[in-house]
Protein backbone atom coordinates (compact mmCIF):
# COMPACT_ATOMS: atom_id res chain seq x y z
CA UNK A 1 0.00 0.00 0.00
CA UNK A 2 2.95 2.32 0.57
CA UNK A 3 3.85 1.96 -3.10
CA UNK A 4 0.46 3.31 -4.13
CA UNK A 5 1.13 6.52 -2.24
CA UNK A 6 4.35 7.29 -4.06
CA UNK A 7 4.48 9.83 -6.87
CA UNK A 8 3.96 8.42 -9.39
CA UNK A 9 2.19 5.43 -7.74
CA UNK A 10 3.73 2.00 -8.25
CA UNK A 11 1.24 -0.70 -9.05
CA UNK A 12 2.42 -4.24 -8.52
CA UNK A 13 0.75 -7.62 -8.72
CA UNK A 14 0.27 -9.34 -5.35
CA UNK A 15 1.99 -12.51 -6.57
CA UNK A 16 5.04 -10.47 -7.59
CA UNK A 17 5.18 -8.89 -4.14
CA UNK A 18 5.14 -12.34 -2.56
CA UNK A 19 7.93 -13.54 -4.88
CA UNK A 20 10.08 -10.54 -4.02
CA UNK A 21 9.47 -11.01 -0.32
CA UNK A 22 10.48 -14.66 -0.56
CA UNK A 23 13.58 -13.76 -2.64
CA UNK A 24 14.84 -11.18 -0.11
CA UNK A 25 13.63 -13.03 3.00
CA UNK A 26 11.17 -10.32 3.92
CA UNK A 27 8.60 -11.26 6.54
CA UNK A 28 5.51 -9.33 7.55
CA UNK A 29 5.14 -9.51 11.33
CA UNK A 30 1.82 -10.85 12.60
CA UNK A 31 0.56 -9.77 15.98
CA UNK A 32 0.23 -12.64 18.38
CA UNK A 33 -3.12 -13.22 20.03
CA UNK A 34 -3.39 -11.90 23.57
CA UNK A 35 -3.49 -15.05 25.77
CA UNK A 36 -5.45 -13.28 28.50
CA UNK A 37 -8.09 -12.18 26.01
CA UNK A 38 -8.52 -15.82 25.00
CA UNK A 39 -8.73 -16.76 28.66
CA UNK A 40 -11.37 -14.10 29.30
CA UNK A 41 -13.40 -15.38 26.35
CA UNK A 42 -13.13 -18.95 27.62
CA UNK A 43 -14.25 -17.94 31.12
CA UNK A 44 -17.00 -15.57 30.00
CA UNK A 45 -20.53 -16.60 30.93
CA UNK A 46 -23.86 -14.85 31.22
CA UNK A 47 -23.90 -15.39 34.99
CA UNK A 48 -24.07 -11.74 36.03
CA UNK A 49 -25.35 -11.35 39.59
CA UNK A 50 -27.70 -8.58 40.73
CA UNK A 51 -26.27 -5.51 42.42
CA UNK A 52 -27.35 -6.39 45.95
CA UNK A 53 -25.14 -3.72 47.50
CA UNK A 54 -26.50 -0.55 45.86
CA UNK A 55 -23.45 1.36 47.19
CA UNK A 56 -24.54 0.91 50.82
CA UNK A 57 -20.98 0.20 51.85
CA UNK A 58 -21.13 1.16 55.52
CA UNK A 59 -24.73 0.50 56.56
CA UNK A 60 -24.54 -3.05 57.85
CA UNK A 61 -21.54 -3.30 60.17
CA UNK A 62 -18.37 -5.42 60.03
CA UNK A 63 -18.11 -8.58 57.90
CA UNK A 64 -21.41 -7.96 56.13
CA UNK A 65 -20.23 -6.32 52.90
CA UNK A 66 -17.02 -7.64 51.36
CA UNK A 67 -15.56 -6.07 48.20
CA UNK A 68 -13.17 -7.76 45.80
CA UNK A 69 -11.23 -6.78 42.71
CA UNK A 70 -7.99 -7.34 40.78
CA UNK A 71 -5.30 -4.79 39.93
CA UNK A 72 -2.26 -4.94 37.63
CA UNK A 73 1.22 -4.16 38.95
CA UNK A 74 3.67 -3.36 36.13
CA UNK A 75 7.36 -4.04 36.72
CA UNK A 76 10.41 -4.83 34.58
CA UNK A 77 8.34 -5.00 31.37
CA UNK A 78 5.81 -7.52 32.73
CA UNK A 79 2.91 -7.59 35.19
CA UNK A 80 2.13 -9.04 38.57
CA UNK A 81 -1.53 -9.28 39.63
CA UNK A 82 -3.12 -8.62 43.01
CA UNK A 83 -6.51 -9.96 44.09
CA UNK A 84 -7.95 -8.43 47.26
CA UNK A 85 -10.99 -8.82 49.52
CA UNK A 86 -11.81 -5.75 51.63
CA UNK A 87 -14.33 -5.24 54.44
CA UNK A 88 -16.39 -2.23 53.33
CA UNK A 89 -17.21 -1.20 56.92
CA UNK A 90 -13.81 -1.50 58.62
CA UNK A 91 -11.71 -1.07 55.45
CA UNK A 92 -9.58 -4.06 56.49
CA UNK A 93 -7.87 -6.17 53.87
CA UNK A 94 -9.16 -9.59 54.90
CA UNK A 95 -7.50 -11.62 52.18
CA UNK A 96 -5.16 -11.09 49.25
CA UNK A 97 -3.17 -13.13 46.77
CA UNK A 98 -0.38 -11.98 44.45
CA UNK A 99 0.18 -13.88 41.22
CA UNK A 100 2.31 -13.87 38.09
CA UNK A 101 -0.71 -15.10 36.09
CA UNK A 102 -4.28 -13.92 35.53
CA UNK A 103 -5.61 -17.47 35.65
CA UNK A 104 -8.82 -17.76 37.66
CA UNK A 105 -7.16 -19.92 40.34
CA UNK A 106 -5.53 -17.00 42.11
CA UNK A 107 -8.93 -15.32 42.54
CA UNK A 108 -10.34 -18.56 43.95
CA UNK A 109 -7.34 -18.68 46.27
CA UNK A 110 -8.29 -15.26 47.63
CA UNK A 111 -11.72 -16.59 48.64
CA UNK A 112 -10.23 -19.75 50.14
CA UNK A 113 -7.81 -17.67 52.19
CA UNK A 114 -10.71 -15.50 53.38
CA UNK A 115 -12.58 -18.53 54.69
CA UNK A 116 -9.46 -19.97 56.27
CA UNK A 117 -8.66 -16.81 58.23
CA UNK A 118 -12.04 -15.10 58.75
CA UNK A 119 -14.74 -17.65 57.98
CA UNK A 120 -15.96 -17.81 61.58
CA UNK A 121 -16.81 -14.08 61.54
CA UNK A 122 -18.99 -14.28 58.42
CA UNK A 123 -22.70 -15.11 58.37
CA UNK A 124 -25.42 -16.17 55.97
CA UNK A 125 -26.26 -12.56 55.07
CA UNK A 126 -22.70 -11.62 54.04
CA UNK A 127 -22.24 -10.65 50.40
CA UNK A 128 -19.12 -10.59 48.25
CA UNK A 129 -19.34 -7.74 45.73
CA UNK A 130 -17.25 -7.45 42.56
CA UNK A 131 -17.36 -6.06 39.05
CA UNK A 132 -18.54 -8.14 36.07
CA UNK A 133 -15.04 -9.36 35.17
CA UNK A 134 -14.61 -12.80 33.64
CA UNK A 135 -13.10 -14.21 36.85
CA UNK A 136 -16.22 -13.37 38.86
CA UNK A 137 -18.70 -14.66 36.27
CA UNK A 138 -16.79 -17.92 35.83
CA UNK A 139 -18.45 -21.16 36.90
CA UNK A 140 -15.60 -21.95 39.30
CA UNK A 141 -16.00 -18.68 41.18
CA UNK A 142 -19.78 -18.99 41.40
CA UNK A 143 -19.42 -22.57 42.60
CA UNK A 144 -16.98 -21.74 45.39
CA UNK A 145 -19.26 -18.97 46.68
CA UNK A 146 -22.18 -21.37 46.64
CA UNK A 147 -20.19 -23.99 48.54
CA UNK A 148 -19.22 -21.58 51.32
CA UNK A 149 -22.66 -19.93 51.33
CA UNK A 150 -21.56 -16.40 50.45
CA UNK A 151 -24.02 -14.30 48.46
CA UNK A 152 -22.73 -12.78 45.24
CA UNK A 153 -23.30 -9.20 44.13
CA UNK A 154 -21.96 -7.34 41.10
CA UNK A 155 -21.54 -3.73 40.01
CA UNK A 156 -23.34 -2.43 36.99
CA UNK A 157 -21.33 -2.78 33.80
CA UNK A 158 -18.48 -0.28 33.59
CA UNK A 159 -19.49 1.54 36.80
CA UNK A 160 -16.45 1.77 39.09
CA UNK A 161 -18.37 3.81 41.68
CA UNK A 162 -20.32 0.67 42.61
CA UNK A 163 -17.07 -0.69 44.07
CA UNK A 164 -15.54 2.64 45.13
CA UNK A 165 -13.83 1.69 48.44
CA UNK A 166 -11.94 -1.12 46.73
CA UNK A 167 -10.85 1.17 43.89
CA UNK A 168 -9.77 3.75 46.47
CA UNK A 169 -7.57 1.21 48.24
CA UNK A 170 -5.78 0.32 45.02
CA UNK A 171 -5.28 4.01 44.24
CA UNK A 172 -3.71 4.80 47.61
CA UNK A 173 -1.57 1.66 47.48
CA UNK A 174 -0.14 2.59 44.09
CA UNK A 175 0.52 6.14 45.27
CA UNK A 176 2.52 4.69 48.15
CA UNK A 177 4.45 1.82 46.53
CA UNK A 178 3.93 2.37 42.80
CA UNK A 179 7.45 3.65 42.16
CA UNK A 180 8.99 0.84 44.20
CA UNK A 181 7.05 -1.79 42.26
CA UNK A 182 7.99 -0.29 38.90
CA UNK A 183 11.65 -0.31 39.92
CA UNK A 184 11.52 -3.99 40.91
CA UNK A 185 13.45 -6.39 38.72
CA UNK A 186 12.06 -9.63 40.18
CA UNK A 187 8.61 -10.92 41.11
CA UNK A 188 9.79 -11.65 44.65
CA UNK A 189 10.54 -7.96 45.15
CA UNK A 190 7.02 -7.02 44.06
CA UNK A 191 5.58 -9.50 46.58
CA UNK A 192 7.70 -8.00 49.35
CA UNK A 193 6.52 -4.46 48.58
CA UNK A 194 2.85 -5.54 48.51
CA UNK A 195 3.14 -7.64 51.68
CA UNK A 196 4.82 -4.80 53.56
CA UNK A 197 2.25 -2.26 52.42
CA UNK A 198 -0.81 -4.34 53.34
CA UNK A 199 0.66 -5.07 56.77
CA UNK A 200 1.29 -1.34 57.22
CA UNK A 201 -2.18 -0.48 55.88
CA UNK A 202 -4.06 -2.84 58.20
CA UNK A 203 -2.08 -2.01 61.33
CA UNK A 204 -0.54 1.45 61.03
CA UNK A 205 -2.35 3.50 58.39
CA UNK A 206 -4.64 5.57 60.59
CA UNK A 207 -7.72 7.00 58.88
CA UNK A 208 -9.82 9.96 59.90
CA UNK A 209 -13.07 8.22 58.93
CA UNK A 210 -12.16 5.21 61.06
CA UNK A 211 -12.16 7.23 64.30
CA UNK A 212 -8.46 8.01 63.68
CA UNK A 213 -7.61 4.31 63.97
CA UNK A 214 -6.05 1.75 61.66
CA UNK A 215 -8.46 -0.75 60.03
CA UNK A 216 -7.55 -3.55 62.46
CA UNK A 217 -7.90 -1.23 65.48
CA UNK A 218 -11.23 0.01 64.15
CA UNK A 219 -12.59 -3.54 63.85
CA UNK A 220 -11.55 -4.27 67.43
CA UNK A 221 -13.19 -1.02 68.55
CA UNK A 222 -16.42 -2.04 66.80
CA UNK A 223 -16.44 -5.45 68.45
CA UNK A 224 -15.34 -4.56 71.99
CA UNK A 225 -16.42 -0.93 72.38
CA UNK A 226 -13.01 -0.09 73.83
CA UNK A 227 -11.32 2.90 72.22
CA UNK A 228 -7.56 2.19 72.17
CA UNK A 229 -6.45 5.84 72.46
CA UNK A 230 -6.61 7.49 75.88
CA UNK A 231 -8.58 10.67 75.27
CA UNK A 232 -11.03 12.58 77.43
CA UNK A 233 -13.87 12.35 74.88
CA UNK A 234 -13.62 9.07 72.97
CA UNK A 235 -15.87 8.65 69.91
CA UNK A 236 -19.05 6.63 70.05
CA UNK A 237 -18.84 2.96 69.15
CA UNK A 238 -19.65 2.50 65.42
CA UNK A 239 -22.91 0.66 64.81
CA UNK A 240 -24.83 -0.57 61.81
CA UNK A 241 -27.59 1.72 60.61
CA UNK A 242 -29.56 -1.05 58.90
CA UNK A 243 -30.56 -4.59 59.80
CA UNK A 244 -28.65 -7.44 58.10
CA UNK A 245 -31.95 -8.74 56.70
CA UNK A 246 -32.24 -5.60 54.59
CA UNK A 247 -28.96 -6.27 52.78
CA UNK A 248 -29.67 -7.36 49.23
CA UNK A 249 -33.35 -6.43 49.24
CA UNK A 250 -33.73 -4.76 45.84
CA UNK A 251 -36.54 -2.39 45.10
CA UNK A 252 -38.47 -3.07 41.90
CA UNK A 253 -37.37 0.13 40.14
CA UNK A 254 -33.72 -0.54 41.07
CA UNK A 255 -33.85 -4.08 39.78
CA UNK A 256 -34.86 -2.85 36.36
CA UNK A 257 -31.58 -0.92 36.15
CA UNK A 258 -29.27 -3.64 37.52
CA UNK A 259 -27.34 -4.42 34.36
CA UNK A 260 -27.16 -1.05 32.69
Amino acid sequence: MCLLHRSPPIIMNLKKIRRLMEKYNLVCPIRKANPYRRMAKALKTNNVADNLLQREFECYGPRMVLLTDITYLPYNGVFAYLSVILDAFTKQILSYVISESLQVDFVLGTVEKLIETHGISLNKETILHSDQGCHYTSYKFIEILHDIELRQSMSRRGNCWDNAPQESFFGHMKDYIGDKVKAATEYAQVKTHVNDYIDYYNNERYQWNLAKLSPNEYYKFCMTGEYPIKVSNPPEVPVATKNPEELGVIKTKDKNNQRE
